[in-house]
């Protein structure tokens, strides 16, 4: 659609605000006529060394040096001027303009927390201007699928304080007859869970880890997994048919030189592969979530051969969402899945492109959001303007990860009778 040339950015301001942790992070508002739109950027805990760079202020005496009004000024005062008069619909010539305004190879200069306000908040100016829902404007309207969620339902790693070594357990409730109906499914076993914990552990053991999973007493892998199947079953679903299970191990953040400690144990590569297989074959597992530390290709691509045709291997830290290294996880056959996350690589468009490039590689795509959230629901519509066959936003709790979910009820709702609900098709072992 071509607009005409009153639909221009007339005025773009950027603020600090609080994320999920409570810690600082850019907002962006940009304006044409009357028009307003905001969009807010995510933070990471466990973190890729190849994302770019979010810009914090380092200064001791604001949030433990976590503030962010150098990137906020950054908005103001370099991005806004330069972007002004331009029409928000132009989002690949608007986002290039910002990479090269920050000039380096990973956003540093300016902050890809900066640069990625900005970008989310002209596709979604765009998409108000033309009097279209994000997921229509962004998919040109070819955006039907609604994506099965990954909930995050035990906490562990960077995300709790507990020994648990594995950073998020998941369920996947792919049995579902649509997104809502999925969504209730996992919300029960949510609940569920929770009686289980308490009924094992104590009525004090329910404590919430940053994405709204619960963070009990556990150390042990196959203790989380027993204690997910069991809430599973108490819901009067089962197993390997209705709901699978995933994991994120987040292997960079239990990985020192040559050796994974998990479990008590430390092991080798090859042990740690052998580790997950046999996972695989007590359990119904589905996704598997950055099994080797972020450097390790040679792993990743022997450990896809072994149960890819099952299971989901989904790169994060391994990609982070950065074009020229999924290119190579392709080429090399590392993993099969991406997990995307627009603040890794700092543009809408080129979160767009990694997508793009995946699926015409039969890589299945994740849209994702980071431990650090806020209220921005784009992600939700990203999700579907791209057909994706995942989603993964945290437990059904907290606000920040709730207003994915209901955002996605509310595109059901729109879409209607076009809806078309991703189910047992983004299982492998279904």
């Amino acid at each position: 659609m071509i607009m005409s040339q009153k639909h221009v950015i007339t005025r773009v301001e950027a603020r600090e605000i609080l994320d999920s942790r409570g810690n600082p992070t850019v907002e962006a508002i940009l304006y044409s006529g009357e028009k307003m739109v905001t969009a807010a950027v995510p933070s990471g805990a466990s973190t890729g060394k190849h994302e770019a760079v979010e810009l914090r202020d380092q200064d001791p005496k604001r949030y433990a040096g976590m503030g962010v009004l150098k990137a906020v000024r950054n908005v103001n005062e370099i991005i806004g001027p330069r972007i002004l008069g331009q029409n928000p619909e132009d989002q690949t010539l608007i986002d290039q303009l910002m990479i090269d305004l920050d000039g380096t190879p990973n956003k540093a200069k300016l902050g890809a927390n900066a640069i990625l306000a900005v970008s989310l908040a002209t596709a979604k100016l765009a998409a108000a201007l033309a009097n279209k829902s994000l997921f229509l404007y962004l998919s040109d309207g070819k955006g039907v699928t609604l994506p099965v969620p990954v909930m995050n339902i035990i906490n562990g790693g960077k995300h709790a304080g507990t020994g648990l070594k594995i950073q998020e357990f998941m369920v996947i409730p792919a049995g579902a007859r649509d997104l809502v109906d999925s969504l209730r499914m996992g919300a029960e076993i949510y609940h569920t869970l929770k009686r289980v914990i308490q009924g094992k552990y104590g009525k004090q053991s329910v404590n919430v880890g940053d994405e709204g999973g619960f963070a009990p007493p556990i150390t042990k892998t196959s203790e989380a997994l027993d204690t997910i199947v069991q809430a599973v079953t108490d819901s009067s679903y089962t197993p390997g048919k209705d709901v699978y299970l995933g994991f994120d191990a987040a292997s960079s953040e239990f990985y020192n030189d040559g050796t994974y400690e998990i479990d008590g144990e430390g092991k080798s590569p090859e042990e740690l592969s052998d580790f997950y297989f046999e996972l695989t074959q007590r359990y119904p597992i589905s996704y598997i979530e950055d099994p080797f530390e972020q450097e390790d290709f040679e792993h990743t691509v022997q450990f896809t051969r072994k149960v890819g045709n099952k299971v989901n291997v989904v790169g994060d830290d391994i990609f982070v969402t950065n074009i020229a290294r999924l290119k190579k996880g392709i080429q090399l056959g590392a993993a099969n899945a991406l997990l995307l996350k627009v603040n890794q690589i700092g543009t809408l468009t080129e979160s767009i492109e990694a997508a793009r490039i995946a699926s015409s590689s039969q890589y299945a795509v994740v849209t994702s959001h980071r431990s650090g959230e806020t209220e921005d629901t784009t992600i939700a519509d990203l999700a579907v303007a791209l057909n994706c066959r995942q989603i993964k936003t945290g437990a059904p709790c907290r606000g920040e990860r709730t207003a994915k979910y209901n955002r996605l009820i509310r595109i059901q709702e729109e879409l209607g009778d076009r809806a078309r609900f991703t189910g047992m098709k983004a299982v492998k072992n279904a």
